[in-house]
């Protein structure tokens, strides 16, 4: 046989060879593991169970603001410059949380981090608005830290 076709068998039945092998659990049949056809699979899949429980898949901070943007892009009537920037300062703002939740420091530190993060985030927020935007936002924020207030509000103005 020419050498390039022996290269091509020898790469193909490697290759089969290997996705057969971990189709029944590396050893085969009867590994010695349980009843053959990836026992050791089945002993194992207890533990995959509470590893992907134990971290739950993290939503990237772009989505977060995507949908946060939706929201209140209509509400304060924001040109495209002011998107853009609060878009910008949101995404630091979430990333920053999340480092903030991650480290390692006493639970009252981490609420007076966040609150610290929140309130420059609101600031830096409010120096991109006119006085209309800046009105609506306040009340945005205040709407959303007291939900169950603002909408018996709107009940008893219907």
């Amino acid at each position: 046989m020419k050498p390039i076709q022996s290269i091509f068998i020898i790469a193909f039945v490697l290759f089969f060879s290997n996705a057969v092998s971990a189709q029944y659990g590396n050893g085969g049949y009867g590994n010695g593991y349980g009843n053959g056809y990836g026992g050791n699979r089945r002993m194992n899949s207890g533990m995959d169970q509470t590893r992907a429980q134990e971290k739950p898949k993290e939503i990237p901070a772009e989505v977060t603001v995507g949908k946060i943007m939706e929201r209140i892009k209509p509400e304060l009537i924001l040109d495209a410059l002011q998107e853009i920037a609060i878009s910008n300062i949101l995404v630091e703002s979430i990333k920053t949380q999340g480092m903030l939740i991650k480290a390692e420091v006493s639970q009252v530190d981490k609420i007076k981090n966040i609150q610290a993060l929140s309130e420059t985030t609101d600031r830096k927020i409010m120096e991109l608005l006119n006085k209309d935007q800046k009105e609506k936002y306040i009340a945005m924020n205040e709407e959303a830290k007291n939900p169950k207030k603002s909408k018996s509000k709107k009940k008893a103005k219907q």
